[in-house]
């Protein structure tokens, strides 16, 4: 899934550059080989269409997560310190890879074009049960409650993460970010501790 070489690395990082600079119906095959200072021809060969390309950035990125995730649940840790570290490793990659994941967003959201997304649904499904695998050793310490909708502790995460994004001129005025320094520490602090709180607050018996 990760085997890409150096051309293959070099092309789909100038993608992902442009895909967020242009738009994917902004951005053609001919500019990313211009960019990337290769042959057209060695694009098409590499990938295929500009849907292919997406669909193996989408892994590029996204696949390590889901290996770290996986790693995650053999470390020697309380359930509750698996979780806020679940939560960091997830907000961690979300905000690295936020451009992509809002151009994913959008191309699935919008359904313009068909893409062969199950890859990516698989690696989704692989996240949700490494976060299933926390929960349940969890209960079965009795942690955490025994009612927990799993599934919805993701989109939890996410959507409080991109709302924060994509409100980011309201927040950076209303708590005085004034560089994007600190921008992106507020989010690897203090939103990440609040989310974890949030994701406690609904999976731990309360005191």
């Amino acid at each position: 899934m990760n085997d890409f070489n150096d051309k293959q690395i070099q092309i789909l990082q100038v993608a992902e550059r442009l895909f967020a600079e242009k738009g994917f119906d902004g951005t053609s095959i001919r500019n990313i080989s211009k960019e990337a200072k290769i042959n057209i021809a060695m694009v098409s060969y590499y990938f295929g269409s500009k849907e292919k390309l997406l669909e193996r950035l989408i892994l590029f990125r996204t696949s390590d997560l889901k290996m770290k995730l996986e790693n995650l649940f053999k470390e020697n840790l309380k359930p509750l310190e698996k979780m806020d570290r679940f939560i960091e490793l997830y907000i961690e990659r979300i905000d690295q890879n936020r451009d992509l994941y809002q151009i994913l967003h959008f191309e699935i959201s919008s359904n313009k074009r068909a893409m062969d997304l199950k890859a990516f649904t698989d690696i989704k499904k692989g996240n949700l049960l490494s976060l299933k695998k926390i929960i349940e050793e969890g209960q079965d310490q009795d942690i955490f409650k025994k009612d927990i909708n799993i599934p919805l502790l993701t989109p939890t995460i996410l959507g409080t993460y991109f709302h924060f994004h994509s409100n980011k001129p309201f927040f950076k005025e209303i708590l005085d970010l004034n560089t994007e320094e600190q921008y992106n520490h507020y989010i690897k602090n203090d939103l990440t501790k609040h989310i974890q709180q949030t994701i406690k607050s609904l999976i731990v018996y309360a005191n």
